[in-house]
């Protein structure tokens, strides 16, 4: 990247690419530059075996994947992940602490699974996604992507746009979404809780992969931290809020230029 302007890293999630982010990258292209979200430069990478980025570990491990995208990422970048780019974000942040100026989650934990301790996604349930999905990718995907719309009171069009602009680009690799599958199983609550970056996040209050109580949790581990809820959103509210959403990453940018 070229330009003197501080850089904006979106990170996708599970089974989607660099897609997701259209409609936010046309929000923040048609901002004016006296604006925080109008004086940064947007990078939104693909996952190692998604969409473009053909490329990807084997064995798919979380540090490979992280070297990967770190390779991508110029220093003191503002990085936010959504769902399994959260994860990635937080263990980027972790490992290469000077590539993260601040994190930013969406619809983000650092432990996706749920524990006797810590609300979050069954076992069983992603142990079915992986048994399906070498029976049927593209289907199993497509009941994903519904999962992240439940609750919202425009599922049925928040799975539209989601579908068609992930069909935008090539289908991942199968070994690539099997294995980012399993990264999903990883604990980082302790990497989160060490980190030294100001963390904000933005989660939906009807999210049944990452339950909202999760945000009490998270603010034990990072008390300076900041999460916002909103209302009637659920896995995927950078789409189904996207006003809300925009104000939040306003918010997240603005100390950057005062």
């Amino acid at each position: 990247m070229t330009s003197d302007k501080p850089v904006l890293v979106l990170l996708h999630g599970w089974g989607v690419n660099q897609g997701v982010w259209q409609s936010v990258a046309q929000q923040l292209e048609g901002q004016p530059e006296d604006q925080p979200e109008g004086k940064v430069q947007l990078l939104t990478p693909d996952l190692p075996g998604f969409g473009l980025c053909r490329e990807y570990p084997q064995p798919y491990q979380l540090d490979a994947v992280v070297d990967i995208l770190a390779a991508q990422i110029p220093a003191q970048s503002y990085v936010c992940g959504w769902s399994l780019g959260g994860l990635l974000a937080i263990a980027l942040a972790h490992r290469y602490p000077h590539k993260v100026k601040q994190l930013g989650l969406i619809a983000a934990s650092p432990c996706f699974l749920a524990q006797h301790n810590w609300p979050g996604m069954a076992e069983t349930i992603m142990q079915q996604f992986a048994r399906s999905l070498s029976e049927n990718l593209p289907l199993t995907i497509e009941r994903f992507l519904a999962i992240q719309a439940m609750g919202s009171s425009t599922a049925r069009a928040d799975i539209k746009v989601l579908k068609q602009a992930i069909m935008a680009y090539p289908m991942a690799d199968a070994n690539a979404v099997e294995g980012a599958l399993q990264l999903l199983k990883a604990d980082l609550r302790t990497e989160f809780a060490a980190l030294t970056q100001p963390v904000s996040g933005f989660f939906g209050r009807l999210d049944s992969l990452v339950p909202v109580k999760v945000t009490d949790l998270l603010q034990q581990l990072q008390p300076q931290g900041r999460f916002s809820i909103a209302a009637h959103a659920s896995h995927a509210p950078f789409i189904s809020h996207q006003d809300e959403f925009m104000h939040w990453l306003r918010q997240w940018l603005s100390p950057a230029f005062n």
